[in-house]
């Protein structure tokens, strides 16, 4: 997890993090505003070489599935007023096909805005007027993850439950819809549960 400002090598520290998070597999769908270091970092993760002819060196090119869609927003006085997506890698088909996978109508970054939101609703650390800051990084960082992850695993979610008979829903939290585990964690179960040793991804570079 990367954080820090809005650079281009921050951009690409989050794109390899993304990638070696997943085990060199893509999504079936990428989504971002448009902040334009990000098509750069996608492209040099992801490229792929590519078999031509004898003689000729390889060439690289992203795989056909992968579908990297952005938000473009149109401000009028400072209030947006129109919402747009715009296709940069893939195919119209895929990207369809990817919004239906999604359960999503229209391209957005509602996931990744959604865990911004928790994150700062549940670490007043964050918030944007606060005596909580802190001071000390490894403690922010720290409890970062413990925001994210616990929620995670303990804070079922409206939109993700499941009718078993008719007005009676099955709550889900996200670790559960991702078939990650089978029941709502308690903060207590999650907090004893043993972890292995943590695992730092080292920095991008392309050489």
């Amino acid at each position: 997890m990367v954080v820090g400002k809005r650079t281009e090598a921050n951009a690409r520290q989050a794109v390899h993090e993304l990638y070696e998070r997943t085990d060199g597999r893509f999504l079936n769908l990428v989504t971002s505003d448009e902040h334009e270091p990000y098509a750069k970092a996608i492209a040099e993760v992801y490229a792929e070489p590519e078999v031509t002819a004898s003689g000729k060196p390889p060439e690289e090119r992203l795989p056909p599935d992968l579908v990297y869609a952005t938000v473009h927003k149109t401000r009028e006085s400072n209030r947006v007023v129109k919402v747009e997506a715009r296709l940069v890698f893939g195919t119209l088909l895929n990207l369809v096909a990817a919004l239906v996978w999604a359960v999503l109508d229209r391209v957005n970054t509602v996931f990744i805005e959604r865990s911004n939101g928790t994150d700062r609703h549940r670490n007043s650390r964050k918030v944007r007027k606060t005596y909580r800051f802190s001071k000390d990084w490894g403690v922010h960082e720290a409890m970062t993850y413990f925001t994210l992850y616990s929620s995670n695993f303990c804070s079922s979610v409206r939109t993700l439950r499941v009718e078993v008979a008719p007005k009676q829903y099955r709550q889900r939290t996200a670790a559960m819809a991702a078939g990650l585990t089978d029941h709502i964690w308690s903060l207590e179960e999650w907090l004893l549960f043993p972890s292995n040793t943590r695992y730092k991804i080292p920095p991008f570079s392309r050489n």
